[in-house]
């Protein structure tokens, strides 16, 4: 494996990238496993590589969240238990599955995401005091956060905007605890997905803490960004991050 100046500079770069990213909107990983590639790993082992990111990114957000208040302990264990089990799920599929699922699941996500954000945005940007809903109130937040697990446990690229369309969407929490939310759902299936891939022998290490050491400075950043910026510019970001995250899927081979 190459570890020169180019390679640990992109993968910081786009590690730092992608923390902003997936912490804001979702997404990230058509960044990161791009790059885990240029450096010769196959796709299923940049894949499982790309989870150590991702975990560290997601400890981060979480503490910054939490920190900042617009975590509430509470919402924690009944949106996680759902996504979970969907993740354990996903991260079997993933270590036995074909690898040309991956593309076609990645291309329904962002697809579909980019058609909710025009046909009805205010599915997932509620108006300023929605009072969301608990998950026993609302089943089909339960099957929704589970099928988010299930492809998160699978593949990590684009999850972040099943959890969007799960959590505001179904449960109505606005943006921020939304974001808030989905990190701490994403830490939970990305801890079980990587337990099956180091068990299978799946993960480079080293060029998996380099690109960690970039998501966790940009997921630190995006955070403070996060908790301040107008809701409208959230929304936005999310939209158009949805739209490169479309593209992103339909150009890549």
């Amino acid at each position: 494996m190459d570890y020169s100046l180019f390679t640990v500079s992109l993968l910081i770069g786009t590690g730092f990238l992608a923390g902003i990213i997936n912490t804001l909107a979702g997404g990230g990983s058509n960044l990161t496993l791009p790059a885990l590639m240029v450096m010769g790993m196959p796709a299923d082992i940049a894949n499982a590589t790309n989870r150590v990111g991702v975990f560290l990114q997601n400890v981060a957000a979480t503490f910054g969240f939490r920190k900042a208040k617009k975590l509430d302990n509470a919402d924690i264990l009944p949106v996680m238990i759902p996504s979970l089990l969907g993740g354990v799920v996903g991260a079997f599929a993933a270590s036995y599955a074909p690898e040309t699922w991956l593309k076609p699941l990645l291309l329904s996500a962002m697809i579909g995401m980019t058609l909710i954000m025009i046909v009805r945005p205010t599915m997932i940007a509620p108006p300023e005091g929605t009072v969301p809903f608990k998950v026993s109130e609302k089943p089909s937040a339960w099957i929704a956060l589970f099928i988010a697990g299930v492809y998160g446990g699978f593949v990590q690229a684009g999850v972040g905007f099943i959890l969007i369309a799960a959590l505001a969407g179904t449960l109505r929490y606005d943006l921020v605890r939304t974001n808030a939310l989905k990190m701490v759902c994403t830490l939970g299936f990305t801890a079980l997905a990587l337990g099956v891939f180091i068990w299978n022998d799946q993960i480079l290490w080293i060029p998996g803490l380099i690109l960690a050491s970039g998501t966790m400075l940009g997921s630190f950043l995006a955070v403070k960004m996060a908790i301040k910026a107008n809701p409208s510019h959230l929304k936005w970001f999310l939209f158009i991050m949805t739209v490169c995250g479309s593209a992103a899927a339909l150009l890549s081979d």
